[in-house]
């Protein structure tokens, strides 16, 4: 059921490409204008703005890419799928399409990024993995929070409130590991906040996973 509806879930976005190309189209703009706006020509741009200003970029842009997975949808959808799907399999699905989706941004991302405003980083290796975990924390926590939102009229607001404080300690840790990868320090400086981003995201998925079922509920 799980990948059925994954299936599903990449078809209706190939029939909608408007919000995945809407994205794509935000992350393009807004590089470029970084790039105009700090003039990279004239080598303004530190590493630590070049990190600062990335991770900005992805987590607007994880935000808006996982917005819609219950707020963009119908009180009638959401009923027909009550009928026909566990709630633990829907929010699997969810969080592992959009997991997907944001490993799909974040890497195209990067590459127009290192593409346009240079690449610092001298650890690739390091900055990747951090990246992957960065896009699965940014999944399941904004997959979860919109499913909260979508239960109090798809409040976009509730929405922001909600994710601030759960997204906090992730770019915590995803900035410092970037940090590190640009320096090209040793992997044992990072390794406290690669193991402690795995961890979240196994707590943040368990607790969708628990949870998910009294919300739907509701």
């Amino acid at each position: 059921m799980v990948y059925e509806f994954i299936k599903k879930e990449f078809k209706q976005e190939w029939r909608n490409r408007y919000a995945l190309n809407g994205i794509l189209l935000y992350l393009v703009c807004t590089i470029f204008i970084c790039y105009l706006s700090f003039n990279v020509r004239t080598n303004q741009l530190t590493p630590i703005t070049w990190n600062a200003l990335f991770w900005i970029i992805m987590l607007f842009a994880s935000v808006n890419a996982v917005a819609k997975s219950f707020m963009g949808e119908k009180s009638e959808r959401q009923l027909y799928y009550y009928t026909i799907v566990s709630p633990q399999a829907l929010i699997i699905a969810r969080v592992l399409y959009n997991s997907m989706l944001l490993l799909l941004m974040s890497f195209v991302g990067f590459a127009f990024y290192s593409l346009i405003l240079g690449n610092p980083v001298q650890d690739q290796t390091l900055f990747l993995i951090n990246l992957f975990l960065a896009s699965i924390g940014f999944s399941s926590t904004l997959t979860l929070i919109s499913a909260i939102a979508s239960k109090a009229g798809s409040n976009q607001t509730l929405m922001a409130i909600l994710g601030f404080p759960i997204l906090l300690p992730i770019l915590l840790m995803v900035i410092k590991v970037s940090k590190n990868a640009m320096d090209g320090l040793d992997w044992s400086s990072s390794l406290d906040e690669l193991l402690t981003l795995l961890a979240i995201n196994l707590i943040v998925g368990a607790v969708s996973y628990l949870l998910f079922p009294y919300l739907w509920r509701t």
